[in-house]
């Protein structure tokens, strides 16, 4: 007998880990069966992208974060925030906001649609996001792991750390969930586990 569909609403997950945990790579698996993903940073690119917002940028940071074309050079902005907290805070305020409500419209309008939701988002404990999540997920690979992986996303070691500090502690987001993934070993692993996640959340349902 096919089990009636639940009434319950489709679930918010939240993925939290460190720097180049491969936060991207499990959003991906939970894509794979049915779930909406919504990126932050996909979402701060188009924040960015209204002229206005970039104006407000260029005010407070200078040209010097701007490429040829005029474009934002988020490599450039990007040393500046992470070497300075203040910085950093300023570039919140200009680009959380829109990227807040965006995140937010996104996930009613996947659960209007029936689809369950992951949210990729860096600072999802630190912003606050994670009270709309029904479960979280940490995403568990060693330091050298994520050390190597970064380098391969052409940051330096200093980089890395300054990103990684610049986030909640590793021990406060995996208080902060209910699930573990292993995303330091094989892909193979990796998609196992995300599977068994997502078949846990439709038994919750039933």
């Amino acid at each position: 007998m096919t089990p009636e569909p639940s009434s319950a609403p489709p679930p918010v997950i939240g993925l939290l880990g460190g720097i180049a945990a491969g936060k991207s790579h499990v959003a991906g698996l939970f894509a794979g069966r049915g779930f909406a993903v919504l990126d932050a940073d996909a979402e701060a690119r188009a924040v960015v992208a209204d002229p206005a917002v970039r104006q407000e940028i260029v005010a407070r940071f200078g040209s010097s974060v701007l490429g040829p074309g005029g474009e934002l050079d988020r490599a450039a902005l990007g040393r500046i925030v992470f070497a300075d907290p203040a910085a950093r805070r300023d570039l919140e305020f200009l680009v959380h906001p829109g990227v807040r409500a965006r995140l937010l419209d996104g996930i009613d309008r996947a659960r209007a649609a029936g689809r369950g939701v992951v949210l990729d988002v860096p600072l999802l404990l630190e912003g606050g996001l994670i009270a709309h999540c029904d479960s979280c997920v940490f995403l568990d690979a060693p330091d050298s792991v994520r050390a190597a992986r970064a380098q391969q996303r052409g940051w330096t070691e200093a980089e890395w750390a300054a990103r990684e500090a610049a986030q909640a502690p590793l021990a406060d987001k995996r208080a902060r969930c209910v699930f573990t993934v292993p995303t330091g070993g094989t892909r193979e692993e990796t998609r196992i586990a995300v599977d068994r996640v997502i078949d846990s959340l439709e038994r919750a349902r039933r």
